[in-house]
């Protein structure tokens, strides 16, 4: 059974929003602010969390302040709720780490299109996977990168990096196969596990993100590198 974390400051959202995963056979935990929403995942019962539905605007702790703090402690997939009249918050919530964002007043078919999306992306393809060379310890390391496939953590010259499960699955298929030029619809079909017309624009976003989060200079990458015309690789 998913178990799922909304987060939202009004009742009767939350409500039906319980009402739609419920229905689909899911667990479901609420809070009412930002900062309870970030004291439950630093709980046990955190960990036990697959999905979070995050308000943007809510008292206290806002939506996307609460998500940079989650995302520091964890990379389970973030769905941002938000009015019509917060596209700037969009933009800014999915740069710091949101999965997807849905616009309030939402259609019941699509919200829960997007969350069977993110959970089976999350659960089965992805994250909670075994790391794909096979070796015993899980750690892929390149420069000043380690990724512990384990402890799903990755760290910078030893400070930790905080990556959406996109980014993360994105940076470890490059690291198994480090040196080795992939197409930007061979990295689509191995994350996504799905083919797509436009994947190189879609890859292009994440990749643009990881540089913004592991390199130092974006601009003159020294580990993501592009092959202009064929794809990208870790060096």
């Amino acid at each position: 059974m998913y178990h799922i974390l909304i987060c939202d400051d009004e009742p009767d959202i939350v409500s039906a929003l319980r009402i739609y995963l419920e229905g689909e056979g899911m667990q479901v935990s609420s809070a009412s602010n930002g900062k309870q929403a970030l004291d439950f995942m630093k709980s046990p019962e955190g960990k036990e969390i697959q999905l979070i539905l995050l308000d943007v605007m809510m008292p206290e702790m806002d939506g996307i302040a609460a998500m940079a703090e989650i995302r520091k402690i964890s990379n389970v997939p973030i769905i941002m709720l938000t009015a019509k009249s917060e596209d700037a918050d969009k933009v800014i919530g999915l740069t710091v780490g949101a999965d997807d964002y849905v616009t309030k007043p939402f259609n019941p078919v699509e919200l829960m299109a997007r969350v069977k999306s993110q959970l089976r992306r999350y659960t089965i393809l992805g994250t909670q996977n075994a790391s794909p060379d096979g070796t015993d310890t899980g750690i892929l390391v390149i420069g000043g990168i380690e990724l512990n496939d384990k402890a799903k953590e990755v760290t910078l010259d030893g400070n930790p990096v905080s990556l959406t499960p996109l980014e993360y699955d994105i940076l470890k298929l490059l690291m198994t196969r480090r040196g080795e030029v992939l197409s930007p619809h061979e990295i689509y079909e191995s994350v996504w596990k799905d083919t797509v017309i436009g994947a190189e624009s879609t890859v292009a976003v994440h990749i643009r993100h990881l540089r913004e989060k592991l390199e130092y200079d974006s601009a003159n990458p020294r580990y993501l590198k592009a092959v202009w015309g064929h794809g990208y690789k870790m060096e």
